[in-house]
């Protein structure tokens, strides 16, 4: 090995081993003992900002940055309510339904004149109406006036099943059965069955004959004919009977069992015609009549009639299709009338039969007028049960 050279001696190129001079290739910058051959510093460019390693763009090394926000959505515009407006939209069409279904079923029912005329009694408080079942078969075709068993006599229309008087006012509402087999003086003609007064002289001499009698002023006119009666049970889904005894009658196309039961239009009907499996004949047809009447009643004030759309729309068709009323009624007495025939079977209301001394439907006099007073004078609080008997007869 060499000697390490003297001080006085030039290194030369080999001076950089012995920490003197400078190193090859490194011309110009003096090589001292305290910086060895350093480590060479690469020259480096700048990155874009978007390309910059993930340590850097964490501020430490090895975090994983962190993910960048999506930016809010922008603010969306509250809409209106929608379920509100179908709701009050559904209201608003349920309410039109509810009034254009009796506008229109009133432009359906035949008006007739019932006004007999001068000599009738003054103007009396409350409201009476005179409803008779009449056996016309108009609107009836012949299959379903044999359906019904009322065929094979054409279309009568002058002849009643059903005679009764609605009287309305202060007091409880009273429905009161007049038997059409009931012998009164008809004016102009006999004194014979009450029925014929229809027969001969239609409403008018109805109207008539029954002020004449009672002294009572008959407001307003109303006649349902078959087809209206059986439509109307049918209408609400029938109605509830309870017969006392086993009834089989051909003639008014009707056999039932005793007891309470569910029946139809036709069975109804046919109920409310019987009078040949009863003793009290007549009598007993009346009995059957309120009870038809009242339980249809019963059945239309059912909140189902006014939600179900299809059953309110069959009970304003059934009870205008063979209905026939007084030229002066209007609607709003017509409804009054409805809703009072709704009323007449319960607590706020009264059925009864007019005072009789007999089957053979004479008129109990002193009951009878007595009855006749009271509504006279629109008392109807005032009837006491000796005077409301479902046949009419003294007990």
């Amino acid at each position: 090995m060499a000697d390490r050279p003297s001080g006085d001696q030039d290194p030369g190129e080999y001076g950089w081993l012995y920490g003197q001079g400078r190193g090859p290739g490194r011309k110009g910058r003096p090589a001292t003992n305290d910086d060895p051959e350093p480590t060479r510093v690469l020259p480096t460019s700048r990155r874009p900002s978007g390309d910059r390693p993930a340590s850097s763009r964490s501020g430490r090394a090895g975090v994983p940055p962190r993910p960048e926000r999506p930016a809010p959505p922008p603010p969306r515009r509250r809409r209106r309510p929608r379920v509100r407006n179908v709701v009050l939209g559904l209201v608003a069409l349920w309410l039109v339904f509810l009034v254009a279904v009796p506008a229109w079923a009133w432009t359906q029912i035949h008006k007739v004149d019932a006004d007999p005329g001068g000599g009738r009694p003054a103007a009396q408080p409350g409201t009476t109406y005179l409803l008779v079942g009449s056996d016309s078969r108009r609107g009836l075709s012949k299959k379903e006036q044999r359906k019904l068993g009322v065929g094979g006599v054409g279309d009568v229309g002058q002849r009643t099943d059903t005679i009764m008087l609605l009287h309305t006012g202060a007091g409880p509402d009273l429905l009161l059965s007049i038997p059409r087999d009931s012998i009164v003086p008809i004016p102009g003609h006999s004194t014979t069955k009450i029925n014929a007064a229809f027969a001969w002289g239609g409403p008018k001499l109805l109207v008539k004959t029954i002020e004449q009698d009672t002294g009572v002023r008959i407001d307003h006119y109303v006649e349902i004919g078959f087809g209206g009666f059986v439509n109307s049970v049918d209408a609400v889904g029938g109605v509830k009977i309870c017969p006392t005894q086993n009834m089989d009658d051909p003639r008014a196309n009707l056999h039932i069992k005793k007891g309470c039961q569910q029946v139809d239009g036709i069975t109804a009907l046919g109920y409310a015609r019987s009078r040949h499996t009863s003793a009290l004949g007549d009598i007993a047809r009346a009995e059957h009549q309120r009870e038809v009447v009242s339980a249809i009643g019963s059945e239309v004030k059912s909140p189902l009639t006014v939600l179900n759309p299809l059953r309110y729309f069959r009970v304003a068709d059934a009870a205008t299709s063979s209905l026939t009323i007084s030229k002066g009624t209007g609607p709003i007495a017509l409804a009054k009338f409805a809703w009072a025939m709704t009323r007449v079977n319960g607590k706020s209301g009264l059925t009864c039969s007019m005072p009789i001394s007999d089957l053979a439907v004479h008129w109990d006099r002193p009951r009878a007028l007595r009855l006749m007073k009271l509504i006279k004078e629109d008392r109807t609080d005032d009837i006491t049960k000796r005077l409301c008997q479902s046949t009419g007869l003294r007990q």
